[in-house]
């Protein structure tokens, strides 16, 4: 088609088309010339603003369509108000923006020919509302008809009154020319074209377009919205990305909203809209906010068996597991130490924002009570607390924050041998013990009962002192050191002096004494165990298993260590 025939058929110079004018200014005059033509949308429509040129009419969009007082006086000897309901084709949209209307031609019956022609073929006619009766209204369609109230589309008995003096479409519902009785139905009329917008907004809806709706109802479960003259369901769970109880927190009746359409089914009619689908995933957030090790904040949402949910952003919920809530401390349930709506701080053990999982440990963000150990309970170390637990094997001491230590049964006493700690031992028993080994990597403290208490050692020790002579059978001679036993379970320790020998020993027989007085000089030194000129005599070799007197060098009683020498 050519410009010129786009144009209304008149060539181009006389229609002073300008040489830069695009092919969308000239689609849109086509557009409007042809407003009128068997493409334009028949719809109901209520003026709501009345200008010196133009009606301003609702059609049921975002915008308003404008309709020349012209073209409604060409039809209408009447003059416009506001809250008329009028039957308008909508054609585009014009330069101020509002959607370019015109009037409908329906036919008006004149006699009982036409009325019985548009009864039997159905068809739809114009009539005026001439007044409200009792039961419904006069109207006038060429005769008086009745409508009745509840066929008028009009659902308020307050806003019947308004129907009156209305041009009204309707459809002849009964004729009887006999007995010159008409019965007319404007609620079909209107259902119809309700239908029909409806068929029209369902068909121009795409799955991921974002359109504007009207809350109409609120359910706990979600929110019916109207997008135009077909119902969508906005889901609670599409609310926002946050755990939503009640739809009714977060909208209520006559809201509009801009929301997404998720889904739409043809079989079923159903639409399915989302609101928090029109920002960003929090989940990406989070992804890129958080990373393993870092400390953070959140509050408690939710409690389960198996641990506590912390909502860490909007939408973003991390987990403490049972196991990470306590590094010693047997808790289980996560109500023994929060409480839904607590404020706590965790350090995140790992993240997946793939699958939407952030792993949480609130013990960690406590500190490790085990890194101090070794300074708080170094090994001999006494500590003192209350028993916990008993088992079999031995019992449990509480040595505060979070720290147990073990004694096993073995550790307990030294009286005799027990079957189970319990015939020594109470829950709650205050007991004081020994450090006696600590296992950083296993976290386990070993301790110790029986070494505090005293043994034959301690007595033997606080019943001497240094410089006593005391009597001992050699046990264990190695070298010049040599193991004492003083008494039962009583050891000490000897160190020996060397043996010496005559130094006249090592003088070769072959080499006799030049004298005889020399030589009974050297008998009578040997003899008396004095020095000489030929040297001195040892005494005799300590040997293992005799009883020789020994005199007391050292004692150390808080290592149990006794230090002997022989004496003279």
């Amino acid at each position: 088609m050519s410009i010129e025939n786009l144009q209304g058929g008149e060539p181009a110079e006389s229609a002073s088309v300008r040489e830069d004018a695009s092919f969308a200014e000239i689609l849109s005059n086509f557009e409007q010339q042809h407003a009128d033509g068997p493409g334009a949308e028949t719809v109901t429509g209520t003026v709501v603003a009345i200008g010196p040129e133009a009606l301003l009419i609702d059609v049921g969009r975002k915008i308003e369509g404008s309709l020349p007082l012209s073209k409604w006086r060409e039809t209408e000897d009447r003059e416009p108000q506001t809250g008329m309901t009028v039957n308008v084709s909508v054609g585009p949209r014009n330069e101020e923006g509002y959607y370019t209307l015109s009037r409908i031609r329906v036919e008006r019956p004149k006699d009982w020919t036409g009325l019985q022609a548009a009864f039997a073929e159905k068809r739809t006619i114009v009539g005026t509302v001439v007044e409200q009766v009792k039961g419904g209204f006069r109207v006038d369609v060429g005769v008086r008809a009745f409508m009745p109230a509840s066929r008028s589309g009009v659902r308020e008995m307050d806003e019947m009154p308004a129907l009156v003096g209305q041009e009204v479409e309707c459809r002849i519902s009964k004729l009887d020319v006999d007995k010159e009785d008409v019965v007319v139905d404007r609620r079909v009329v209107l259902e119809e074209l309700d239908a029909q917008r409806r068929e029209r907004a369902f068909e121009a809806l795409r799955e991921g377009a974002v359109i504007r709706g009207r809350v109409r109802t609120v359910m706990d479960f979600g929110a019916f919205l109207d997008l135009g003259g077909v119902d969508g369901l906005l889901h609670v769970a599409d609310m926002a990305y946050s755990r939503i109880a009640n739809a009714a927190d977060v909208v209520k009746p006559g809201d509009e909203l801009e929301v997404k359409i998720l889904k739409v089914d043809p079989a079923s009619r159903k639409i399915s809209l989302g609101l928090k689908q029109l920002s960003e995933d929090p989940w990406s957030v989070a992804g890129r906010t958080f990373h393993t090790g870092d400390r953070v904040s959140g509050t408690v949402s939710r409690l389960a068996d198996f641990g506590a949910f912390v909502e860490l952003l909007p939408g973003v919920d991390g987990l403490i597991h049972l196991s990470e809530l306590s590094w010693n401390k047997r808790v289980r349930k996560p109500g023994d130490l929060l409480k839904i709506g607590d404020r706590v701080e965790a350090v995140i053990l790992q993240v997946n924002a793939a699958e939407r999982r952030i792993s949480l440990g609130y013990k960690q963000a406590l500190g490790d009570p085990w890194d101090q150990v070794p300074e708080r309970f170094p090994v001999g170390s006494t500590v003192e607390g209350p028993i916990t637990n008993l088992a079999q094997f031995g019992a449990f001491v509480e040595l505060g924050e979070g720290i147990e230590g073990m004694i096993h049964i073995s550790d307990v006493t030294n009286e005799k041998r027990i079957d189970h700690p319990r015939e020594k031992l109470a829950k709650g028993q205050v007991v004081r013990a020994v450090v006696l080994e600590i296992d950083r990597d296993r976290r386990r403290l070993r301790l110790g009962l029986k070494q505090l208490e005293p043994t034959t050692v301690d007595h033997y020790i606080s019943e001497h002192r240094p410089g006593d002579t005391v009597s001992g059978r050699l046990v264990d001679i190695q070298g010049n050191r040599a193991r004492v036993e003083l008494g039962e379970g009583v050891i000490a320790t000897c160190r020996l002096q060397a043996t010496l020998e005559n130094k006249s020993s090592s003088v070769s027989e072959s080499k006799p004494p030049s004298d005889v007085s020399t030589l009974s000089a050297m008998l009578a030194a040997r003899w008396k165990g004095k020095g000489g000129e030929a040297g001195t005599v040892a005494k005799p070799a300590a040997r293992t298993g005799e009883v020789r007197s020994f005199r007391i060098a050292h004692l150390d009683p808080a290592n149990k260590v006794i230090e002997l020498e022989l004496a003279s």
